[in-house]
């Protein structure tokens, strides 16, 4: 039997296509199907590596874990990362190729989309559904020509499309009739209907809304699923903005917004923690009382350093310790606690060297090859299990080395504790998520209550929750018939 494939577009970035694609693999795969996630191509700097040593959109790895799934890169063949406003890195199939500009890249999509058809044609081959998610909104002109993200691959591999939108922005239905009728003629024929997302209040005020539209453009309204207060999946890529929790009591952690932040989720379980409130800060001078600061990864270091002189974080690190804090740096934070990065080949932006801010006797190295690894190991400091991935180009030196924070079950040791105990560095990702670690490692920093949350049953508890959120709220035998219906019209075509 050929494998069903079915692709969700949103009408604007941060529509819900991550969750909604979630939630459907994990219904999929609730009815007993071989189902996978696929995404054509991504643009994230919270990315995650696979067994084989790729590496992918967070969302994707997600996604794959509701499929009952381990990672692959063929889940998303194309990943680019951005360095600046106008460069990115392209990965493809899981490998950093190079770095292009935006124009470099719009005239390189002809070379990607074999690419991509390489992957799905291999998914095709061992799954019954392939649940596939856009990027951005369709609808975007500047970007049709060329097009592998959205409708370009659906016309490609000729599959249908559901369309999502988000409700709480605002003007739901000029978003849906608009971006339909900005589609081509045969785009606008695989859209097979709607679905409405993060609604609050009474249907019945919005059911007049969905009468309208359905007789305007003649799709049905597959599902209105509601605001879900409660859902936690990992962002693709935007850092959430909370209000500060206002407890004196609070463990307060200070992460310092720089401009070319990755993988931000490495602070989710700190985040979602009521015992500790984490500030993601762009101007030292509006925090508040801090007890610990962490420096997270950047995708391009030498320039989020400069950006932390400029603004007045250096001096406030060092001012943070000497009053007896704590700091952590995380990946790309863990490079700029050393003496010197070192960039000879233009790896991040401009070859050059650049000074680091000093407390670790160390110093980086940018190599052109990517160190990307699943690790486990133990944190020294509290015999803690911790698990993760390395995800990182640079080698780093020097004697700080010398007093490591993990060891590895390969037996190789891991980061640097300064001789005060006050620094500690790492090139683990997910420092945080096993709960051994996280009370470990909240313990040194001086938190008093140091309760983990277990993370990864967390994860699981939001997919299932989008999953039966899908199973309410979206008519699903409607949508598999519309399925059906589109796919027994393509065999009938001559």
């Amino acid at each position: 039997m050929q494998a069903i494939t079915l692709m969700v577009q949103g009408t604007t970035s941060d529509a819900g296509k991550s969750a909604l694609v979630t939630g459907l693999c994990r219904y999929y795969q609730q009815q007993g199907e071989l189902v996978a996630p696929f995404k054509p191509q991504n643009m994230a700097l919270n990315s995650a590596v696979t067994a084989e040593g790729g590496e992918i959109g967070r969302a994707q790895a997600v996604q794959a874990q509701a499929c009952g799934l381990s990672p692959h890169t063929d889940m998303n063949p194309v990943l680019l990362k951005p360095n600046s406003d106008k460069t990115a890195q392209l990965i493809l199939q899981g490998k950093a190729v190079k770095n292009l500009g935006a124009k470099s890249y719009h005239a390189y999509k002809t070379q990607a989309m074999p690419v991509v058809l390489d992957s799905f044609q291999r998914l095709l081959e061992q799954y019954q559904r392939i649940i596939v998610e856009g990027a951005g909104s369709p609808a975007e002109i500047n970007l049709r020509q060329g097009d592998v993200a959205n409708m370009g691959f659906a016309e490609a591999v000729d599959c249908p499309v559901i369309l999502v939108a988000d409700i709480e922005r605002g003007g739901v239905f000029a978003h849906l009739v608009g971006t339909l009728e900005l589609l081509s003629e045969s785009e606008q024929q695989r859209i097979l209907g709607f679905v409405i997302n993060r609604f609050r209040g009474d249907i019945d005020i919005l059911q007049p809304g969905i009468d309208w539209l359905e007789q305007r453009t003649g799709k049905p309204v597959f599902g209105v699923l509601p605001y879900l207060h409660d859902l936690y999946l990992e962002s693709e890529d935007s850092v959430a903005v909370e209000q500060p929790k206002m407890d004196t009591e609070l463990f307060n952690i200070v992460v310092p917004r720089i401009p070319r932040m990755s993988n931000h989720t490495d602070f989710d379980v700190l985040r979602l923690n009521s015992a500790v409130d984490i500030d993601f800060c762009r101007n030292p001078e509006l925090m508040g009382k801090t007890d610990l600061i962490i420096l997270p990864g950047s995708k391009s270091v030498r320039d989020d350093l400069v950006w932390l002189r400029e603004n007045g974080w250096e001096s406030v690190i060092l001012r943070h310790l000497r009053y007896g804090g704590k700091v952590i740096g995380v990946c790309g934070g863990y490079q700029m606690l050393g003496c010197w990065v070192h960039d000879p080949h233009g790896v991040e932006g401009e070859a050059g060297s650049s000074p680091g801010l000093g407390l670790l006797d160390m110093q980086t190295t940018l190599t052109n090859e990517k160190q990307l690894k699943q690790l486990t190991g133990q944190l020294l400091m509290a015999d803690a299990r911790v698990k993760g991935y390395e995800i990182h180009a640079g080698i780093s030196s020097g004697n700080a080395l010398s007093n490591p924070v993990i060891r590895l079950e390969n037996g190789e040791m891991e980061g640097s504790l300064s001789p005060d105990q006050q620094i500690l560095g790492t090139y683990l990702h997910g420092l945080f998520d096993s709960p051994g670690a996280y009370a470990s490692l909240l313990h040194w920093a001086g938190a008093k209550n140091s309760q983990p949350i277990d993370f990864e049953t967390l994860r699981e508890q939001g997919i299932e929750l989008m999953a039966a959120t899908v199973k309410q709220f979206m008519n699903m035998q409607l949508l598999e018939d519309a399925c059906q219906s589109f796919v027994a019209s393509k065999k009938k075509t001559p």
